[in-house]
């Protein structure tokens, strides 16, 4: 049975009972940062042990800043009478300190391989989005990025995934390449898997994943987001 999703958190709702013992996962459902943590927490198991608390980012309480997480961004975790952010820190986290399928490989050159391409992660990132806003075709370091991660997943055979298991990896790219994938193909006419075998396969094996689909967004909603964020017409 799926999950009944509590409502986002406004500037009119009151905080929860800080520190209580509970642990919370604060995150918002159109933040793709947040979406990692999220989709670890399903995967591992811990829809009972980790409560959402989702925020209104366009409302967001001041609460959220004042007494939970002075950064006041999303993804935050409260657990063991701390509150702890950044998302890949997170997924590390919630790998390290909670039962569940482990999501980081024991194999060493998995390892590695691994913390090469979340290093990389930000900068992947950093190549898409003006690319989408860019005019005219798309630009080369477009193509050089997606290439990169046809490449990467072909390291591994033993599995469609970056580390041929699903792991932190997959997490950490999957709700951008679910953004990039619906943004580019509206926008430019440009498909990231055409000629590009292995991310086509790893897409479909991903969307397999019920604990990544039940994060999975409205396609329209990011569109809307994507040309808000840009200025496109």
């Amino acid at each position: 049975m799926s999950e009944q999703l509590p409502l986002s958190l406004d500037a009119s709702a009151d905080p929860p009972t800080l520190f209580d013992g509970t642990t919370r996962l604060y995150i918002s459902y159109i933040c793709p940062y947040a979406q990692r943590t999220w989709i670890a927490r399903n995967y591992k198991g811990l829809q009972d042990k980790i409560k959402l608390v989702p925020i209104n980012l366009q409302n967001r309480p001041r609460w959220y800043k004042e007494k939970v997480y002075p950064v006041n961004k999303v993804p935050a975790l409260e657990h063991n009478n701390q509150v702890k952010g950044e998302s890949l820190d997170l997924l590390k986290y919630i790998d390290e300190n909670f039962e569940g399928p482990k999501l980081f490989p024991n194999d060493p050159a998995k390892q590695q391989f691994a913390t090469e391409l979340l290093d990389y992660s930000d900068t992947f990132n950093e190549v898409n989005h003006p690319a989408i806003a860019s005019k005219g075709d798309v630009p080369y370091e477009l193509d050089a990025a997606f290439d990169k991660l046809e490449e990467a997943l072909a390291k591994f055979d033993d599995g469609p995934f970056f580390l041929g298991e699903f792991s932190l990896v997959d997490i950490a790219y999957a709700p951008f390449i679910e953004r990039f994938q619906c943004g580019f193909q509206a926008l430019k006419n440009y498909d990231i898997t055409k000629g590009r075998p292995r991310l086509a396969k790893w897409t479909e094996e991903l969307n397999k994943i019920d604990a990544y689909t039940a994060t999975k967004g409205d396609p329209e909603e990011f569109l809307h987001a994507l040309k808000k964020r840009f200025g496109i017409e």
